[in-house]
């Protein structure tokens, strides 16, 4: 009689063991997956945000270039010059040469 009851007590025991270290296994590899897919998450964002900030300075800096020639392209004498310059227009009497 007594070894049967051991015998049902060390099954028991067995018993919850394997599945307390089941649920125990299954609650680390769930935590473990978890925290694996936030990492990944997290590290595609801040590569993100780096590309963006390159991005935005190059934004930045092509907008102070083109604030410049706004405010250049209020001078008519600035006009005037960059016609000619770049689309071949000459004064009255003006001869344009163009050289390779």
């Amino acid at each position: 009689m007594a070894t049967s009851k051991k015998v049902k007590s060390t099954r028991k025991k067995r018993r919850r063991l394997l599945i307390l270290g089941t649920f125990s296994l299954v609650t680390i590899a769930f935590t473990t997956y978890t925290m694996g897919k936030y990492w990944v998450q997290i590290y595609e964002k801040k590569n993100e945000k780096n590309e963006l900030t390159v991005q935005l300075k190059k934004l930045k800096k092509k907008e102070s270039s083109l604030r410049a020639d706004a405010n250049k392209m209020q001078d008519k004498e600035y006009i005037a010059r960059y016609a000619r310059e770049k689309y071949l227009y000459s004064k009255d009497g003006e001869f344009i040469l163009r050289i390779p």
